[in-house]
């Protein structure tokens, strides 16, 4: 099984604009994020697995709430840096979970 061509290019587009500091607009406007995340990666590491653990797709592979799962990634990058912002909907438990890269992934 491979991921979609949509999942893809949702994953390379949420890529994109992160490492070039325009992920969110307009909740991250103002904050360089991206000096900050030298010195602590766990923060990115966090947003890529809500991006990715909120993303929706349909049986064709069409991704259905791209914009939603940008949205609650952002989200989290700004209460880590501002942690007086307030969330219209807290983070639930399985949308910060860290999964882990299958075994049989490393090998050639």
């Amino acid at each position: 099984m491979k991921v979609s061509h949509y999942l893809s290019g949702a994953v390379r587009q949420f890529s994109y604009w992160f490492v070039h500091g325009t992920l969110g607009y307009p909740i991250l406007e103002g904050i360089d994020y991206l000096n900050e995340l030298e010195e602590d990666s766990s923060c990115m590491e966090q947003a890529f697995s809500i991006f990715m653990n909120n993303i929706e797709l349909d049986n064709e592979g069409n991704v259905l709430n791209y914009k939603y799962c940008e949205r609650r990634a952002a989200e989290y990058i700004r209460i880590y840096f501002n942690p007086d912002y307030s969330l219209d909907k807290p983070f639930e438990d399985w949308e910060l979970e860290l999964h882990p890269v299958s075994k049989e992934s490393y090998s050639l």
